[in-house]
């Protein structure tokens, strides 16, 4: 299993250098980061526009400039923003920690749910409870994510108004006076903030997953070991849990890995509803202003995270069905 999963790691490089060098052209051909310099009123000297050419290395063609940010992103160094005192790899590595444990909690509330959820359905199927959950995943199937977290805002504004209290956060990923909180203080206003945005974003993933789980479920169910384990008299109890769940988790497992990416699209959405401060207002401020080196390291880390999750996925499936060997 070791040696497979660094195989994997080593095969995913020349992916991440492809997927880099793509992203890093196409952003790098999609606009001028320094029109607004030259359309500036009055305009800016000739002399300053050559010191940001230089700088930036816009006088060098796409190849020069990629490999010249593929080797210093190997030393830690992002390379030059186009704001000058912006440094990439800091404001990269706090966005990353502000978004990461919002994906990370969104996809463990979701997972959470579609398992219980989805095994609930199939083991009762066609009752009342099942038909209620295949509604419920519906509805959430038809909402677009933004408007699942404006609607939740705007209840929670609504409901701090009514009371008179801050019951729920809806601005910002942490309090204004975070830095003046004690340890505990600190874990709990961050824990406060991520009520909402991990509701927002974990709800649609969940409708979806919990469909996959109750399908792969109901496909165990009725396959021929399951009787059979029960014909030896393993209890009903034993056979859902070792024989049934293990089995049914492994579809579950691939699409989770599969939509990471789509997560970290809906937490760019989530960030900018509720106004954090993540790697979601990064890129959108990277676009704007075309920073080819900013958009490059976000998409770089994107795509890490990506192939991690995959990686993660395929040693799972071992650990979830013993049939299931990576020689």
């Amino acid at each position: 299993m070791f040696a497979y999963v660094v195989r994997r790691m080593l095969a995913a490089i020349p992916v991440l250098i492809i997927a880099s060098f793509l992203a890093y052209a196409l952003v790098a051909l999609s606009g001028d980061p320094l029109e607004p310099l030259k359309l500036r009123n009055p305009p800016a000297p000739q002399q300053t526009i050559d010191l940001e050419t230089q700088r930036l290395d816009l006088d060098d063609n796409i190849f020069v400039r990629y490999w010249h940010w593929l080797t210093g992103v190997l030393h830690g160094d992002f390379g030059q923003s186009v704001q000058s005192s912006y440094d990439i790899g800091a404001n990269l590595g706090r966005a990353s920690a502000v978004t990461l444990r919002l994906v990370l909690v969104a996809v463990l509330l979701a997972l959470v749910l579609a398992v219980l959820t989805g095994v609930f359905s199939a083991v009762r199927q066609y009752s009342r409870f099942d038909y209620t959950m295949t509604f419920v995943g519906f509805v959430f199937l038809a909402m677009p994510s933004f408007w699942i977290a404006i609607v939740l805002k705007d209840l929670a504004v609504r409901y701090n108004k009514a009371t008179g209290t801050t019951v729920f956060y809806t601005i910002g990923e942490t309090s204004q006076n975070y830095a003046s909180l004690s340890p505990i203080g600190k874990f709990g206003d961050i824990l406060g903030h991520l009520v909402l945005p991990t509701i927002a974003l974990a709800l649609i993933s969940y409708a979806a997953w919990s469909r996959y789980q109750r399908a792969a479920m109901l496909e165990v169910l009725n396959s021929d070991y399951v009787r059979l384990a029960r014909a030896k008299g393993l209890t009903w109890r034993k056979v859902l849990i070792r024989h049934v769940l293990r089995t049914a988790l492994i579809p579950l497992v691939t699409v989770t890995a599969l939509d990471i990416a789509g997560i970290l699209g809906g937490a760019i959405i989530t960030e900018t509803v509720f106004n954090w401060n993540g790697l979601g207002r990064m890129l959108l401020t990277g676009v704007a202003r075309a920073d080819t080196n900013a958009v490059a390291g976000w998409l770089l880390l994107a795509g890490i995270v990506v192939i991690a999750f995959n990686v993660i996925a395929d040693a799972l499936y071992a650990v979830l069905d013993p049939r299931i060997r990576h020689e």
